[in-house]
């Protein structure tokens, strides 16, 4: 099953972040994104306005909602960065990557 097809996982803390291999797994599923320091995903999204860029922060918040698993989102006029970690572990688990799978969708 492809990642954007999972549900995210409620972290409930306690457990250790992703590291090494596991992390470059998951990463090969969703190339685009960077992976910073083994802890949180990073990739910017450009748009044509600040309508359009508004418009994928909108969706990207529902899809957020929906998955209860939180991105943080910087919009700037046709671009918008998006963040992934999961904060109770201070890292990347799994949920992180499932998120950045179903974002890419968005575009």
């Amino acid at each position: 099953m492809s990642l954007a097809d999972q549900q995210c996982v409620p972290c409930r803390g306690g457990v250790p972040a992703l590291k090494g291999a596991a992390i470059g797994s998951l990463h090969a599923q969703i190339p685009a994104w960077e992976v910073v320091n083994e802890h949180h995903l990073r990739r910017e999204f450009r748009f044509p306005d600040f309508r359009t860029a508004l418009d994928f922060v909108n969706r990207a918040g529902a899809v957020a909602e929906e998955q209860g698993h939180h991105p943080d989102l910087l919009l700037g006029w046709g671009k918008v960065e998006v963040t992934i970690f999961t904060h109770k572990v201070d890292g990347l688990t799994e949920s992180d990557f499932v998120l950045a799978a179903k974002i890419d969708r968005l575009q």
